[in-house]
């Protein structure tokens, strides 16, 4: 029965720490709940190569073991922080591959030893990619220009900055540093675009750094999201007028919206454009390959401004409800360079708020959702995105959470298993397809944190667990939120500072050249 305690005395078989001497009370009460924890590890499915899950107590003792344990070996570790050693955590999870890691929670409160109901790490066969990468930034209400692009090792701890924001950025100009990408998950493949001071694109292609310039009296603006083709020196970005807005009365604090939004073709070594996608009344946005580079993926919304007397990032902002996307695709000929008419994917503008689980509502803005950031695993089977009651930014939409399509059967469910009561957005698939990762504001409804979780072969994802860090404190303390959480093979070798200075090397990059439509 819940909550019935027992006193007993256990003489058991301990290893006992060479560092500290610390080992487990051999008298206590048990407790049959499972502790309070931050980060909620318990029963979460890990990689074999995945960095020691450190997590602290979250109530007040007077002294605390915890106990990792495999078959006979086991970690031990004193006090309210569970910080395993990195070696011997790496050899315990090693030996647990394929089964469990057993963790044992004892406090001590008046002199009395607790101990809590176990939970387990199940140690997955699957690995994860070495590396992930991540733009952390202050919230948008606060500042926009004090933020990097940050790399991180998920084997060990270890993080560091890519790309400063503010190595370029003066009193005078500020500059904003966005939507990093690699080509199948190679970190000597990568590009990022800067906005404002010393503006353009850098595009890192085998050991070559470039600027370049997309903008021309052809397209909205330069290059925004990308997509690398996976083997051509391709890649498909949308083009955007964006603006921003903040509500006072809303729970989602701040509206992202496009005014208007295209996608083009940019030829890395021939430095041209050409457009895929820019239909009248349409903005097409988040552009996505298939994994065998014959198919685009990406979302649209049809919306036709009508209002003459004011400016249409007024309208789109009166409006900003009435604004739902559907995800479509273009085939592609990888000989011809060119793309197919649209097909429509997921008509999510016509589906019921009852879908997401909103009540249904006479009210008209309610019917209909917004489907975005389309992600397609590395199999080709199935594709994850994120599904809202309006827009395309639904990073600050409460109520987005990532729904799963299966491209053998054109069946979509909620991913029930991975989502929270908060919002899940920017997802990405590790390069063998059994992890995703993911933004999640379910801590606290205010910064985005990281969550990984493993997907098996049919689709079914494990309970997610928060990304580890050495300090389990570490997300309560930190301000800023993580957002396009990229896995790579490797790290980026090229240091800030070099990124640095090609921005600022040349603020009159000659426009790529424009070539026409390459679509039906």
């Amino acid at each position: 029965m819940k909550g019935l305690k027992k006193i007993i005395t256990v003489i058991g078989f301990c290893i006992t720490m060479i560092a500290c001497g610390v080992s487990v009370p051999d008298s206590y009460t048990e407790k049959d709940e499972l502790p309070n924890i931050y980060p909620d590890y318990a029963d979460v499915t890990i990689p074999v190569n995945i960095a020691p899950l450190s997590f602290q107590i979250e109530e007040q003792v007077e002294d605390a073991v915890v106990r990792f344990s495999s078959g006979g070996d086991e970690i031990l570790c004193d006090g309210v922080k569970a910080q395993p050693d990195i070696d011997e955590w790496r050899e315990l999870v090693a030996k647990a591959k394929g089964n469990d890691i057993t963790v044992e929670v004892y406090t001590k409160n008046d002199g009395q030893w607790t101990r809590f109901k176990p939970f387990a790490f199940h140690v997955s066969p699957d690995s994860i990619d070495s590396y992930i990468s991540y733009r952390l930034i202050s919230p948008s209400y606060v500042t926009y220009e004090d933020l990097t692009l940050n790399q991180r090792c998920l084997e060990d701890y270890n993080e560091q900055v890519m790309v400063d924001n503010m190595l370029c950025s003066t009193e005078e100009s500020g500059q904003c540093v966005n939507c990093h990408n690699y080509q199948q998950y190679n970190p000597g493949r990568m590009q990022f675009h800067a906005r404002q001071n010393h503006g353009g694109t850098i595009i890192v292609y085998d050991g070559e750094v470039k600027k370049v310039n997309m903008k021309n009296d052809s397209v909205i603006s330069a290059g925004v999201y990308p997509t690398w083709h996976p083997t051509l020196p391709l890649i498909v970005y949308s083009t955007n007028n964006t603006s921003q807005s903040f509500h006072t009365h809303n729970l989602n604090k701040i509206e992202v919206t496009d005014a208007a939004s295209d996608l083009i073709l940019y030829d890395v070594e021939k430095n041209t454009v050409a457009s895929v996608a820019n239909a009248p009344d349409e903005f097409e946005c988040f552009p996505y390959w298939t994994p065998d580079g014959r198919m685009l993926y990406y979302v649209s919304a049809h919306f036709e401004y009508r209002d003459t007397a004011t400016s249409n990032a007024t309208e789109l902002y009166m409006r900003a409800q009435e604004v739902k996307y559907n995800i479509y695709r273009k085939s592609f000929d990888p000989t011809t360079r060119h793309f197919g008419p649209r097909e429509t994917v997921f008509q999510a503008d016509s589906l019921r708020a009852s879908f997401i689980g909103l009540p249904d509502s006479v009210d008209t803005d309610t019917i209909g959702l917004s489907a975005t950031f389309p992600r397609i695993s590395p199999d080709g089977r199935f594709l994850l995105f994120t599904l809202g009651r309006y827009g395309v930014f639904h990073i600050w939409h409460h109520e987005a959470d990532l729904y799963l399509m299966d491209l053998t059967d054109g069946s979509v469910r909620a991913m029930d298993e991975i989502n929270s009561p908060d919002t899940e957005s920017y997802h990405s698939w590790s390069s063998n397809g059994r992890w995703v990762i993911f933004s999640s504001r379910r801590t606290d409804g205010n910064f985005t944190r990281l969550y990984i979780a493993h997907i098996d072969k049919d689709g079914r994802g494990t309970k997610p667990f928060e990304l580890p860090q050495a300090d389990p404190s570490y997300h309560h303390e930190l301000m800023r939120s993580y957002n396009i959480p990229e896995f790579m093979r490797g790290p980026v070798t090229i240091t800030p500072q070099q990124f640095a200075d090609v921005l600022m090397s040349n603020d009159k990059v000659k426009p790529a050249d424009y070539v026409g439509n390459a679509s039906d």
